[in-house]
């Protein structure tokens, strides 16, 4: 029984934290929340999408030659995946009917993959390394890496959302330049991570709790989008 303790206590690391931000995030869409059982496929879409996105990242890391490509390289994808994921998923619903919806289904999908992608950094920490050194980088993850994904996608159903009542072709449009806003953003954090030294580290992290604090705000924005303004933003 002692040797799966290492794997149950990066399953409870990994998939927890994920859920009460989930919890969190789920309160901004209190007034008309969305089916349980969407939320749980995009959290789930999520979680799968880490299995499609690590060998993608392997292989496209074998053509690239310095740290900071690949990992721009890695963002990128990433990014691109839990859109696709969530698009193939529950963003062509019918249940998707506000501007706020996906939002929160690119949040869900979002902390799907950092759930996964958690318990598998947290294995190897878990397997050997102290107590001490092991709740330090689930802490990290917690609050960096994981509300990276949150925030990433997050620009994504923003985007999606300030269009929500424009043409198909224009919500497409829209999207994507969301997913390439969030692919910089990303890039941009994984820069700064290899770049400054590690007693700067969580001045990086709290630029990301910077961009959520505005997010929350643009949020407050998008719930006020409503059929009336498709004549102004067309």
């Amino acid at each position: 029984m002692g040797e799966y303790i290492p794997i149950l206590g990066a399953i409870a690391g990994g998939l927890f934290p994920a859920l009460a931000w989930l919890w969190f995030w789920l309160r901004e869409d209190s007034a008309h929340p969305e089916p349980r059982r969407l939320i749980a496929l995009a959290f789930l879409a999520g979680m799968v999408t880490v299995a499609v996105v690590i060998p993608i990242q392997k292989f496209v890391a074998g053509f690239l030659t310095t740290t900071v490509a690949i990992f721009a390289a890695w963002s990128v994808i990433e990014e691109v995946m839990k859109y696709l994921a969530a698009r193939i998923t529950v963003l062509k619903r019918r249940e998707d009917d506000e501007p706020i919806d996906p939002v929160i289904y690119m949040v869900t999908v979002a902390l799907g993959f950092a759930a996964i992608e958690n318990v598998l950094f947290l294995m190897s920490p878990l397997a050997g390394d102290t107590l001490a050194q092991t709740v330090m980088t689930g802490n990290l993850r917690f609050i960096g890496a994981t509300l990276l994904h949150v925030l990433s996608s997050a620009v994504v159903g923003v985007a999606i959302g300030l269009s929500f009542y424009k043409g198909e072709r224009a919500r497409l449009r829209y999207a994507w330049i969301g997913v390439i806003l969030a692919s910089l953003l990303h890039s941009g954090f994984n820069f700064l991570i290899l770049s400054v030294s590690e007693e700067h580290l969580l001045r990086t992290f709290a630029l990301v709790w910077l961009g959520l604090v505005a997010l929350l705000a643009i949020l407050e924005y998008v719930k006020r989008i409503h059929p009336k303004l498709r004549s102004q933003n067309t």
